[in-house]
Protein backbone atom coordinates (compact mmCIF):
# COMPACT_ATOMS: atom_id res chain seq x y z
CA UNK A 1 0.00 0.00 0.00
CA UNK A 2 0.90 3.47 -0.99
CA UNK A 3 0.81 6.15 1.80
CA UNK A 4 -0.28 8.99 0.25
CA UNK A 5 0.67 11.26 3.49
CA UNK A 6 1.69 14.14 0.48
CA UNK A 7 -0.69 15.69 -1.64
CA UNK A 8 1.44 15.76 -5.14
CA UNK A 9 -0.79 16.24 -8.13
CA UNK A 10 1.40 14.02 -10.06
CA UNK A 11 0.80 11.46 -13.27
CA UNK A 12 -0.37 8.48 -11.01
CA UNK A 13 -3.64 10.72 -9.57
CA UNK A 14 -4.56 11.98 -13.20
CA UNK A 15 -4.11 8.74 -14.66
CA UNK A 16 -6.24 7.04 -11.28
CA UNK A 17 -8.85 9.97 -11.57
CA UNK A 18 -9.25 9.32 -15.50
CA UNK A 19 -9.80 5.59 -15.30
CA UNK A 20 -12.37 6.71 -12.35
CA UNK A 21 -14.09 9.05 -14.98
CA UNK A 22 -13.85 7.02 -17.57
CA UNK A 23 -16.26 4.38 -16.05
CA UNK A 24 -18.25 7.05 -14.91
CA UNK A 25 -18.55 8.64 -18.03
CA UNK A 26 -19.62 5.88 -19.76
CA UNK A 27 -22.55 4.87 -17.44
CA UNK A 28 -23.58 8.02 -18.29
CA UNK A 29 -22.85 8.27 -22.15
CA UNK A 30 -25.10 4.86 -22.20
CA UNK A 31 -28.22 6.10 -19.19
CA UNK A 32 -28.78 9.23 -21.89
CA UNK A 33 -28.02 7.53 -25.27
CA UNK A 34 -30.61 4.84 -23.86
CA UNK A 35 -33.32 7.78 -23.37
CA UNK A 36 -32.90 8.29 -27.34
CA UNK A 37 -33.78 4.57 -27.99
CA UNK A 38 -36.87 4.87 -25.81
CA UNK A 39 -39.01 4.86 -28.57
CA UNK A 40 -37.32 1.94 -30.87
CA UNK A 41 -37.29 -0.31 -27.66
CA UNK A 42 -40.72 0.03 -27.61
CA UNK A 43 -41.30 -1.19 -31.10
CA UNK A 44 -38.43 -3.95 -30.58
CA UNK A 45 -39.97 -5.53 -27.31
CA UNK A 46 -43.60 -4.56 -27.19
CA UNK A 47 -43.74 -2.30 -24.13
CA UNK A 48 -44.88 0.62 -23.26
CA UNK A 49 -43.70 4.16 -21.85
CA UNK A 50 -43.90 2.92 -18.16
CA UNK A 51 -41.81 0.15 -18.66
CA UNK A 52 -39.32 1.20 -20.78
CA UNK A 53 -38.30 3.86 -18.33
CA UNK A 54 -37.50 1.42 -16.08
CA UNK A 55 -33.94 0.88 -18.37
CA UNK A 56 -32.64 4.29 -16.90
CA UNK A 57 -34.61 4.26 -13.73
CA UNK A 58 -33.64 0.52 -12.53
CA UNK A 59 -29.89 1.63 -13.59
CA UNK A 60 -30.13 4.87 -11.00
CA UNK A 61 -31.52 3.12 -8.45
CA UNK A 62 -28.88 0.54 -8.10
CA UNK A 63 -26.55 3.25 -8.13
CA UNK A 64 -28.64 5.31 -5.07
CA UNK A 65 -27.82 1.74 -3.50
CA UNK A 66 -24.29 1.77 -4.04
CA UNK A 67 -22.88 4.56 -3.53
CA UNK A 68 -24.67 4.81 0.34
CA UNK A 69 -21.74 2.25 0.86
CA UNK A 70 -18.71 4.02 -0.53
CA UNK A 71 -17.78 5.34 2.35
CA UNK A 72 -17.92 1.91 4.54
CA UNK A 73 -16.20 0.64 1.07
CA UNK A 74 -13.60 3.43 1.03
CA UNK A 75 -12.78 2.30 4.64
CA UNK A 76 -12.65 -1.25 4.50
CA UNK A 77 -11.28 -2.46 1.57
CA UNK A 78 -8.01 -0.96 -0.90
CA UNK A 79 -9.17 1.46 -3.84
CA UNK A 80 -7.70 -1.02 -6.59
CA UNK A 81 -9.28 -3.80 -5.03
CA UNK A 82 -12.54 -2.11 -5.24
CA UNK A 83 -11.78 -0.63 -8.89
CA UNK A 84 -10.88 -4.05 -9.61
CA UNK A 85 -14.81 -4.84 -8.98
CA UNK A 86 -16.32 -2.15 -10.22
CA UNK A 87 -14.84 -2.19 -14.05
CA UNK A 88 -15.65 -6.22 -13.78
CA UNK A 89 -19.27 -5.59 -13.00
CA UNK A 90 -19.47 -3.15 -15.49
CA UNK A 91 -17.44 -4.72 -18.24
CA UNK A 92 -20.01 -7.99 -17.51
CA UNK A 93 -22.99 -5.52 -17.76
CA UNK A 94 -22.30 -4.20 -21.19
CA UNK A 95 -21.33 -7.33 -22.84
CA UNK A 96 -25.24 -9.02 -21.31
CA UNK A 97 -26.73 -5.82 -22.18
CA UNK A 98 -25.33 -5.85 -26.17
CA UNK A 99 -26.05 -9.41 -26.15
CA UNK A 100 -29.61 -9.72 -24.68
CA UNK A 101 -32.43 -11.06 -26.73
CA UNK A 102 -34.81 -10.14 -24.06
CA UNK A 103 -36.02 -6.86 -22.51
CA UNK A 104 -35.23 -8.57 -19.02
CA UNK A 105 -32.04 -9.53 -20.10
CA UNK A 106 -31.14 -5.96 -21.07
CA UNK A 107 -32.55 -4.90 -17.73
CA UNK A 108 -29.83 -6.88 -15.67
CA UNK A 109 -26.95 -5.92 -18.31
CA UNK A 110 -28.18 -2.53 -16.92
CA UNK A 111 -28.03 -3.38 -13.44
CA UNK A 112 -24.84 -4.66 -13.63
CA UNK A 113 -23.46 -1.42 -15.12
CA UNK A 114 -25.19 0.36 -12.41
CA UNK A 115 -23.05 -1.53 -9.71
CA UNK A 116 -19.81 -0.43 -11.73
CA UNK A 117 -20.79 3.75 -11.56
CA UNK A 118 -22.03 3.41 -8.13
CA UNK A 119 -18.85 2.05 -7.14
CA UNK A 120 -17.24 3.86 -9.45
CA UNK A 121 -18.51 7.69 -9.37
CA UNK A 122 -17.51 8.34 -5.55
CA UNK A 123 -14.22 6.80 -5.77
CA UNK A 124 -13.31 9.86 -8.33
CA UNK A 125 -14.47 12.26 -6.15
CA UNK A 126 -13.15 10.46 -3.28
CA UNK A 127 -9.38 10.07 -4.82
CA UNK A 128 -9.61 13.78 -5.26
CA UNK A 129 -11.03 14.97 -1.95
CA UNK A 130 -7.87 12.73 -0.34
CA UNK A 131 -4.80 13.46 -2.85
CA UNK A 132 -5.20 16.52 -4.41
CA UNK A 133 -3.51 19.52 -3.33
CA UNK A 134 -5.68 21.99 -1.93
CA UNK A 135 -5.21 24.65 -4.06
CA UNK A 136 -6.28 22.75 -6.65
CA UNK A 137 -9.22 21.64 -5.01
CA UNK A 138 -12.06 23.40 -6.70
CA UNK A 139 -10.28 23.17 -10.39
CA UNK A 140 -10.26 19.41 -10.26
CA UNK A 141 -13.14 18.71 -8.70
CA UNK A 142 -14.36 20.93 -11.78
CA UNK A 143 -12.88 19.01 -14.25
CA UNK A 144 -13.95 15.68 -12.57
CA UNK A 145 -17.49 17.48 -13.07
CA UNK A 146 -16.20 18.04 -16.72
CA UNK A 147 -15.79 13.77 -17.53
CA UNK A 148 -18.88 13.34 -16.17
CA UNK A 149 -20.36 16.27 -17.96
CA UNK A 150 -19.01 15.39 -21.08
CA UNK A 151 -21.34 12.31 -21.12
CA UNK A 152 -24.86 13.90 -21.54
CA UNK A 153 -23.33 15.31 -24.98
CA UNK A 154 -21.67 12.50 -26.26
CA UNK A 155 -24.90 10.58 -25.03
CA UNK A 156 -28.04 11.81 -26.42
CA UNK A 157 -26.36 12.32 -30.10
CA UNK A 158 -23.89 9.22 -29.41
CA UNK A 159 -27.58 7.00 -29.25
CA UNK A 160 -29.22 8.43 -31.99
CA UNK A 161 -26.96 7.82 -34.33
CA UNK A 162 -26.03 4.41 -33.54
CA UNK A 163 -29.56 3.55 -33.64
CA UNK A 164 -30.32 4.96 -36.76
CA UNK A 165 -27.33 3.41 -38.80
CA UNK A 166 -26.58 0.80 -36.87
CA UNK A 167 -29.11 -0.52 -34.36
CA UNK A 168 -28.94 -0.34 -30.13
CA UNK A 169 -27.08 -2.75 -29.60
CA UNK A 170 -24.03 -1.49 -30.87
CA UNK A 171 -24.34 1.48 -28.35
CA UNK A 172 -22.95 -0.81 -25.56
CA UNK A 173 -20.28 -2.29 -27.78
CA UNK A 174 -18.97 0.91 -28.83
CA UNK A 175 -18.30 1.31 -24.62
CA UNK A 176 -15.72 -1.63 -24.58
CA UNK A 177 -12.70 0.00 -25.75
CA UNK A 178 -12.85 2.78 -23.70
CA UNK A 179 -13.60 0.60 -20.23
CA UNK A 180 -10.89 -1.75 -21.55
CA UNK A 181 -8.55 1.71 -21.22
CA UNK A 182 -10.10 2.27 -17.86
CA UNK A 183 -9.00 -0.80 -16.43
CA UNK A 184 -5.51 -0.46 -17.91
CA UNK A 185 -5.17 2.57 -16.22
CA UNK A 186 -6.86 1.73 -12.81
CA UNK A 187 -5.26 -1.44 -12.34
CA UNK A 188 -1.93 0.43 -12.92
CA UNK A 189 -1.80 3.65 -11.39
CA UNK A 190 -5.11 3.33 -8.43
CA UNK A 191 -3.06 3.96 -5.04
CA UNK A 192 -4.47 3.89 -1.20
CA UNK A 193 -4.43 6.91 0.66
CA UNK A 194 -4.81 6.45 4.20
CA UNK A 195 -5.19 3.06 6.37
CA UNK A 196 -7.92 0.77 5.91
CA UNK A 197 -9.91 -0.54 9.23
CA UNK A 198 -11.77 -3.92 10.05
CA UNK A 199 -15.14 -2.52 10.20
CA UNK A 200 -18.40 -4.60 10.13
CA UNK A 201 -21.06 -4.32 7.88
CA UNK A 202 -24.62 -2.95 8.76
CA UNK A 203 -26.94 -5.24 6.79
CA UNK A 204 -29.92 -3.53 9.16
CA UNK A 205 -29.48 -0.33 8.12
CA UNK A 206 -28.86 -1.58 4.65
CA UNK A 207 -31.91 -2.90 4.49
CA UNK A 208 -33.92 -0.11 5.57
CA UNK A 209 -31.60 2.17 2.93
CA UNK A 210 -33.20 -0.67 0.15
CA UNK A 211 -36.73 -0.38 1.09
CA UNK A 212 -36.83 2.98 1.22
CA UNK A 213 -35.33 4.16 -1.83
CA UNK A 214 -37.07 0.96 -4.01
CA UNK A 215 -40.38 2.41 -2.22
CA UNK A 216 -39.87 5.73 -3.78
CA UNK A 217 -38.97 4.63 -6.79
CA UNK A 218 -41.58 2.21 -7.66
CA UNK A 219 -44.34 4.79 -5.93
CA UNK A 220 -43.67 7.08 -8.89
CA UNK A 221 -43.37 4.60 -11.37
CA UNK A 222 -46.75 3.19 -10.89
CA UNK A 223 -48.52 6.29 -10.76
CA UNK A 224 -49.08 6.23 -14.35
CA UNK A 225 -51.41 3.19 -13.85
CA UNK A 226 -52.72 3.77 -10.18
CA UNK A 227 -52.72 7.25 -9.78
CA UNK A 228 -51.30 9.47 -7.61
CA UNK A 229 -53.85 9.29 -5.02
CA UNK A 230 -54.71 5.80 -5.02
CA UNK A 231 -53.82 3.33 -2.08
CA UNK A 232 -50.98 1.64 -3.14
CA UNK A 233 -49.19 4.85 -4.27
CA UNK A 234 -49.37 6.36 -0.93
CA UNK A 235 -48.91 3.19 0.55
CA UNK A 236 -45.41 3.14 -1.25
CA UNK A 237 -44.80 6.46 0.42
CA UNK A 238 -46.06 5.56 3.36
CA UNK A 239 -42.98 2.52 3.38
CA UNK A 240 -40.48 4.64 1.98
CA UNK A 241 -40.85 7.72 4.79
CA UNK A 242 -40.46 4.76 7.59
CA UNK A 243 -37.82 3.18 6.20
CA UNK A 244 -35.76 6.44 6.08
CA UNK A 245 -36.86 7.52 9.19
CA UNK A 246 -35.81 4.69 11.25
CA UNK A 247 -32.32 4.33 7.98
CA UNK A 248 -31.55 7.91 10.10
CA UNK A 249 -32.22 7.30 13.65
CA UNK A 250 -30.35 4.04 13.69
CA UNK A 251 -27.81 5.23 11.96
CA UNK A 252 -27.14 8.26 14.84
CA UNK A 253 -27.15 5.19 17.74
CA UNK A 254 -25.22 3.26 15.44
CA UNK A 255 -20.99 2.07 16.25
CA UNK A 256 -21.16 0.88 12.56
CA UNK A 257 -23.67 2.88 10.49
CA UNK A 258 -23.74 2.85 6.50
CA UNK A 259 -23.28 6.72 6.09
CA UNK A 260 -22.51 9.12 9.37
CA UNK A 261 -26.26 10.65 9.24
CA UNK A 262 -24.77 13.49 11.35
CA UNK A 263 -23.94 15.51 8.19
CA UNK A 264 -27.30 16.75 7.48
CA UNK A 265 -27.42 18.44 11.33
CA UNK A 266 -25.12 20.78 9.22
CA UNK A 267 -27.60 23.17 7.09
CA UNK A 268 -25.38 25.12 4.64
CA UNK A 269 -24.40 21.38 3.47
CA UNK A 270 -28.26 20.00 3.74
CA UNK A 271 -29.46 22.96 1.55
CA UNK A 272 -26.50 22.29 -0.83
CA UNK A 273 -27.33 19.05 -1.06
CA UNK A 274 -31.27 19.85 -1.99
CA UNK A 275 -29.91 22.35 -4.32
CA UNK A 276 -27.62 19.48 -6.34
CA UNK A 277 -30.58 16.81 -5.95
CA UNK A 278 -32.82 19.33 -7.44
CA UNK A 279 -30.91 20.21 -10.61
CA UNK A 280 -30.57 16.43 -11.36
CA UNK A 281 -33.75 16.16 -11.01
CA UNK A 282 -34.37 18.69 -13.92
CA UNK A 283 -31.28 17.05 -15.97
CA UNK A 284 -32.57 13.70 -16.22
CA UNK A 285 -36.47 14.82 -16.33
CA UNK A 286 -35.20 17.45 -19.71
CA UNK A 287 -33.06 14.28 -20.61
CA UNK A 288 -36.54 12.10 -21.16
CA UNK A 289 -38.41 14.87 -22.35
CA UNK A 290 -36.51 16.17 -25.07
CA UNK A 291 -35.68 13.35 -27.29
CA UNK A 292 -38.82 11.52 -26.66
CA UNK A 293 -40.93 15.41 -27.10
CA UNK A 294 -39.24 15.33 -30.71
CA UNK A 295 -39.41 11.92 -31.75
CA UNK A 296 -43.55 11.31 -31.10
CA UNK A 297 -44.30 15.16 -31.55
CA UNK A 298 -42.35 16.60 -33.80
CA UNK A 299 -41.51 13.14 -35.47
CA UNK A 300 -37.78 13.63 -35.98
CA UNK A 301 -35.38 10.78 -36.55
CA UNK A 302 -34.27 9.28 -33.49
CA UNK A 303 -30.21 10.91 -34.66
CA UNK A 304 -31.50 14.56 -34.97
CA UNK A 305 -33.95 14.29 -31.84
CA UNK A 306 -30.11 12.86 -29.34
CA UNK A 307 -28.42 15.77 -31.26
CA UNK A 308 -31.05 18.36 -29.55
CA UNK A 309 -28.99 17.97 -26.46
CA UNK A 310 -25.37 18.35 -27.52
CA UNK A 311 -24.50 22.21 -28.30
CA UNK A 312 -25.92 22.65 -24.62
CA UNK A 313 -24.03 20.00 -23.00
CA UNK A 314 -20.32 20.68 -24.67
CA UNK A 315 -21.28 24.22 -23.30
CA UNK A 316 -22.37 23.35 -19.92
CA UNK A 317 -19.37 20.82 -19.93
CA UNK A 318 -16.59 23.25 -21.12
CA UNK A 319 -18.13 25.47 -18.06
CA UNK A 320 -17.45 23.10 -15.62
CA UNK A 321 -13.58 23.56 -15.17
CA UNK A 322 -14.32 27.16 -15.25
CA UNK A 323 -16.74 27.31 -12.30
CA UNK A 324 -14.38 25.64 -10.53
CA UNK A 325 -11.84 28.35 -11.23
CA UNK A 326 -14.70 30.89 -10.52
CA UNK A 327 -14.80 29.25 -7.16
CA UNK A 328 -10.84 28.91 -5.94
CA UNK A 329 -10.47 33.08 -7.16
CA UNK A 330 -13.86 34.42 -6.32
CA UNK A 331 -15.89 31.87 -4.19
CA UNK A 332 -19.02 30.13 -4.76
CA UNK A 333 -21.99 32.63 -4.73
CA UNK A 334 -21.80 34.34 -7.76
CA UNK A 335 -20.85 31.23 -10.12
CA UNK A 336 -23.51 29.27 -8.06
CA UNK A 337 -26.26 32.02 -8.25
CA UNK A 338 -25.69 32.67 -12.20
CA UNK A 339 -26.08 29.11 -12.42
CA UNK A 340 -29.53 28.67 -10.49
CA UNK A 341 -30.77 32.01 -12.30
CA UNK A 342 -30.13 30.74 -16.19
CA UNK A 343 -31.89 27.16 -15.20
CA UNK A 344 -34.67 29.30 -14.15
CA UNK A 345 -35.11 30.91 -17.10
CA UNK A 346 -34.54 28.20 -19.19
CA UNK A 347 -38.03 26.25 -17.64
CA UNK A 348 -39.91 28.91 -17.39
CA UNK A 349 -38.94 29.25 -21.54
CA UNK A 350 -40.19 25.94 -22.24
CA UNK A 351 -43.08 25.99 -19.49
CA UNK A 352 -44.49 29.15 -21.09
CA UNK A 353 -44.17 28.54 -25.09
CA UNK A 354 -47.97 28.38 -25.91
CA UNK A 355 -47.64 26.11 -29.36
CA UNK A 356 -45.45 23.06 -30.75
CA UNK A 357 -41.58 23.55 -29.85
CA UNK A 358 -39.60 23.54 -32.80
CA UNK A 359 -36.10 21.75 -32.89
CA UNK A 360 -34.29 25.04 -33.06
CA UNK A 361 -36.33 26.02 -30.09
CA UNK A 362 -35.33 23.05 -27.90
CA UNK A 363 -31.37 23.70 -28.52
CA UNK A 364 -32.05 27.56 -27.27
CA UNK A 365 -34.16 26.98 -24.11
CA UNK A 366 -31.35 24.00 -23.90
CA UNK A 367 -28.72 26.10 -23.94
CA UNK A 368 -29.87 28.57 -20.67
CA UNK A 369 -29.63 25.01 -18.74
CA UNK A 370 -26.30 23.59 -19.39
CA UNK A 371 -24.84 26.70 -19.25
CA UNK A 372 -26.81 26.64 -15.83
CA UNK A 373 -25.51 23.60 -14.87
CA UNK A 374 -22.12 23.85 -15.99
CA UNK A 375 -21.66 27.04 -13.47
CA UNK A 376 -24.24 24.93 -10.59
CA UNK A 377 -23.24 21.29 -10.14
CA UNK A 378 -20.28 21.08 -9.27
CA UNK A 379 -19.65 24.58 -7.41
CA UNK A 380 -22.67 23.47 -5.03
CA UNK A 381 -20.74 19.82 -4.13
CA UNK A 382 -17.36 21.72 -3.29
CA UNK A 383 -19.30 24.60 -1.38
CA UNK A 384 -21.07 22.10 0.28
CA UNK A 385 -18.53 19.43 1.18
CA UNK A 386 -16.53 22.83 2.74
CA UNK A 387 -19.20 23.56 5.42
CA UNK A 388 -18.51 20.00 6.96
CA UNK A 389 -15.69 18.96 9.17
CA UNK A 390 -13.01 16.88 7.14
CA UNK A 391 -13.79 13.84 8.57
CA UNK A 392 -16.76 13.52 7.36
CA UNK A 393 -16.29 14.74 3.91
CA UNK A 394 -16.29 11.13 2.57
CA UNK A 395 -19.69 10.83 4.06
CA UNK A 396 -20.58 13.95 2.52
CA UNK A 397 -19.96 13.01 -0.83
CA UNK A 398 -20.99 9.60 -0.20
CA UNK A 399 -24.78 11.17 0.77
CA UNK A 400 -25.02 13.69 -2.44
CA UNK A 401 -23.53 11.31 -4.86
CA UNK A 402 -26.05 8.93 -3.81
CA UNK A 403 -29.20 11.34 -3.69
CA UNK A 404 -28.28 12.99 -6.91
CA UNK A 405 -28.80 9.23 -8.70
CA UNK A 406 -31.92 8.60 -6.33
CA UNK A 407 -33.10 12.57 -7.71
CA UNK A 408 -32.27 11.15 -11.27
CA UNK A 409 -34.42 7.91 -10.93
CA UNK A 410 -37.39 9.95 -9.21
CA UNK A 411 -36.95 12.70 -12.43
CA UNK A 412 -37.15 10.22 -15.01
CA UNK A 413 -39.90 8.06 -13.13
CA UNK A 414 -41.95 11.39 -12.39
CA UNK A 415 -41.63 12.72 -15.74
CA UNK A 416 -42.24 9.73 -17.57
CA UNK A 417 -45.34 9.04 -15.66
CA UNK A 418 -46.70 12.40 -16.20
CA UNK A 419 -46.48 11.61 -19.96
CA UNK A 420 -47.75 8.61 -19.47
CA UNK A 421 -50.30 9.52 -18.44
CA UNK A 422 -51.83 11.94 -20.90
CA UNK A 423 -51.09 9.57 -23.73
CA UNK A 424 -53.22 7.10 -21.85
CA UNK A 425 -56.29 9.88 -21.80
CA UNK A 426 -55.70 10.06 -24.98
CA UNK A 427 -54.43 6.99 -26.99
CA UNK A 428 -55.80 7.70 -30.44
CA UNK A 429 -53.74 11.08 -30.53
CA UNK A 430 -50.30 10.30 -29.09
CA UNK A 431 -48.62 13.27 -30.92
CA UNK A 432 -51.57 15.31 -29.15
CA UNK A 433 -51.15 13.19 -25.40
CA UNK A 434 -47.21 13.73 -25.52
CA UNK A 435 -47.18 17.47 -26.28
CA UNK A 436 -49.46 17.97 -23.33
CA UNK A 437 -48.19 15.35 -20.58
CA UNK A 438 -44.70 17.40 -21.56
CA UNK A 439 -45.87 20.70 -20.39
CA UNK A 440 -47.20 19.56 -17.36
CA UNK A 441 -43.74 18.25 -16.86
CA UNK A 442 -41.87 21.18 -17.76
CA UNK A 443 -44.17 23.16 -14.83
CA UNK A 444 -43.17 20.56 -12.43
CA UNK A 445 -39.27 21.35 -13.35
CA UNK A 446 -39.74 25.60 -13.41
CA UNK A 447 -41.42 24.42 -9.79
CA UNK A 448 -38.12 22.95 -8.71
CA UNK A 449 -36.00 25.27 -10.64
CA UNK A 450 -37.80 27.56 -8.32
CA UNK A 451 -36.69 25.97 -4.95
CA UNK A 452 -33.26 25.48 -6.32
CA UNK A 453 -32.91 29.55 -6.33
CA UNK A 454 -34.20 29.30 -3.02
CA UNK A 455 -31.99 27.06 -1.04
CA UNK A 456 -28.93 28.28 -2.40
CA UNK A 457 -29.96 31.99 -0.90
CA UNK A 458 -30.52 30.84 2.29
CA UNK A 459 -27.13 29.00 2.31
CA UNK A 460 -25.17 31.82 1.52
CA UNK A 461 -27.53 33.94 4.45
CA UNK A 462 -26.02 31.30 6.26
CA UNK A 463 -22.64 31.12 5.55
CA UNK A 464 -22.39 35.22 5.79
CA UNK A 465 -24.55 34.73 9.54
CA UNK A 466 -21.89 32.43 10.73
CA UNK A 467 -18.78 34.73 9.50
CA UNK A 468 -20.36 37.64 11.01
CA UNK A 469 -20.44 35.59 14.07
CA UNK A 470 -16.75 34.68 14.07
CA UNK A 471 -15.99 38.25 12.84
Amino acid sequence: MTNCSTRVLDARLLFSIIAAGIMSFSGVVVETAMNVTFPTLMHEFNIGTSLVQWITTGYLLVLALIIPTSAYLKRRFSTRSLFTTAISSFLAGTLLAAWSPYFNVLLIGRLLQGIGTGIALPMMFNIILEQVPGERLGFMIGIASLITAMAPAVGPSLGGMIVSYFGWRMIFVSLLPFLLLSAILGIKNIRQAGNLEQTSFNFGLYLLLIIGFSSLIFATSIASDFGWFSIEVLALFAICLIALTAFYKQSLNSNAPLLRVEIFRYLPYTLSTASLLLVGFICLGLGFLIPNYAQLVSHTDAFTAGCLLLPGCIIGAMLAPISGRLLDKFGAKRPILLGNASILVSVICYSLYPSELSSLLFIVFYLFFAFGQGFSMGTIMTNGLSQLPEELNADGNAAMNTLLQLAGAVGTAVISTIVATAQAADPANIAHATMLGSRHGFYVLTISAVLILCCSLKVFALIKKKQLAHA
